[in-house]
Formats: structure tokens, sequence, C-alpha cells
């Protein structure tokens, strides 16, 4: 997690929670690694380490964490595929429909978004394929 910056929409601990999330799905945390310590995360941003535990708990409770007594909290196995599963279910049950609206409202048909799609592959983007962007470093 390299940026600071809070969003007021969300509680701080949820926004930590996904930031988590997001490093497993792309790949920058594995199974089995480490999570930054409770209390270094907690310095780093300058937040209440109750905080930080109220993220990790959560991230515990959807069984993508487990802690180990002594050592402390690491990447179940299994853990990106579970999520992957079930962001895929959030977007189409959520982001999906409206982006869909919007698409109808637009007047765009599956070709030209296709087409739109490969004009971005071929800029480098790698949108629409299945390269995975760079990997940032194992930091929240």
């Amino acid at each position: 997690m390299t940026d600071h910056e809070w969003n007021d929409s969300q509680p701080i601990y949820r926004q930590l929670r996904d930031r988590v999330v997001a490093m497993i799905l792309d790949g920058v945390l594995k199974e089995g690694d480490p999570l930054p310590s409770v209390r270094t995360v907690a310095a780093e941003f300058r937040v209440n380490p109750l905080t930080v535990l109220k993220g990790y708990q959560q991230l515990v409770d959807e069984q993508l964490v487990e802690t180990k007594r002594g050592r402390g909290m690491f990447i179940n196995t299994g853990a990106r595929d579970l999520l992957l599963q079930s962001e895929r279910q959030k977007f189409l049950a959520e982001e999906w429909p409206r982006i869909s609206a919007n698409i109808q409202r637009l007047g765009l048909d599956t070709e030209q978004l296709l087409k739109t799609a490969g004009n971005e592959d071929s800029a480098g983007t790698g949108a629409g394929t299945n390269e995975k962007p760079p990997r940032e470093e194992n930091k929240l």
C-alpha cells in the first residue's frame, strides 16, 4: 500500500482490508506470504493499531488469512481463488448492471467495445489480456 490517502466514504479498517484484497488478487501477496505486522502498518499510516487489527480480522473472518500465534498472519492457501470467485460475483451483481445500462444509454455495441479494448492492448496498457500489471513490492 503506497497510497497513504484515505477515502471518507468508507471506514479506514475497510480500506485496509480492501488494499490487502487487491494485493492478493494482483499477485503481490501470495499464499503463505506474511502480512505486515499490525504495528508496522499502524506506524506507517499513522492509524490506531486497533484499526489495522480490525481490518486484518475481517480477512481472518473471510478465511483469507490465518493467525499463527507468535509468528503473525499469513495468506491462506486458496485465498486468491476464493477472492476471484467472490469479487466476480460482486462485480456482476453490483457494478455490471450500472456499466451495462451506461453502455446501452450511449448506444455502444459489442464490436465498438471490443475494438476499443483491442486498441488499448496495442497501446501497451495490457487491458483485456491475461497479462498481469507489474508487481508492486510486498508492502501495504
